[in-house]
């Protein structure tokens, strides 16, 4: 997770976006909290594209949108904002909202040494709130193995994990992504 871009007092969600539409720089949100998020490696550019590229193709003509980095997924009612590597939504509600999806789908997230922890922890925990939500991904580019966590119909969190010869497969989306694919213009 970034630096805390202030310390205090909290901020509310409404101060949180008004602060944020003029800043130069992306913030994630959580407990009131503005944290500035980093900037990434070429790699992990690569895998976020890979994936976004492949999810466009797939769902292209239907009623779910791809999105890349830049764009707002609010969790836990609004007091919570991330900006995911890629995030699908399928939602009628969330095309009519430019700025933030608030129904998505399908979040992707490309691990980062520095941010592979809080993906996996806080930043999942505020995910799995999202009562649309159906997959969460986390991609490792450095073991290439990808983690895919599946909402079941009692609520669990069901862990799919892809070793790295393995074809990973969003079924939130039905997207079977081979890891030439995932992987590709990777450099070693």
């Amino acid at each position: 997770m970034g630096e805390a871009a202030l310390k205090s007092p909290a901020m509310t969600p409404d101060e949180f976006l008004a602060w944020e539409a003029t800043q130069t720089e992306r913030h994630d949100f959580v407990g009131g909290v503005p944290y500035a998020m980093a900037g990434a490696e070429d790699r992990h550019v690569t895998a976020s594209l890979n994936v976004a590229m492949a999810l466009r193709q797939h769902l292209s003509g239907s009623p779910c949108r791809t999105f890349m980095a830049d764009m707002k997924v609010q969790a836990q009612a609004g007091d919570a904002y991330f900006y995911p590597d890629v995030v699908v939504s399928c939602s009628a509600a969330d095309r009519e909202s430019p700025l933030i999806k608030r129904e998505p789908t399908l979040i992707v997230e490309v691990l980062s040494a520095s941010t592979a922890a809080y993906d996996r922890g806080e930043k999942f925990a505020q995910y799995r709130a999202i009562a649309s939500l159906q997959e969460v991904a986390f991609i490792d580019l450095d073991s290439r193995r990808s983690d895919i966590y599946r909402r079941g119909g009692d609520g669990l969190w069901v862990l799919h994990p892809f070793d790295p010869t393995d074809t990973v497969h969003f079924a939130s989306v039905d997207l079977h992504l081979p890891p030439d694919v995932l992987f590709a213009e990777l450099d070693d």
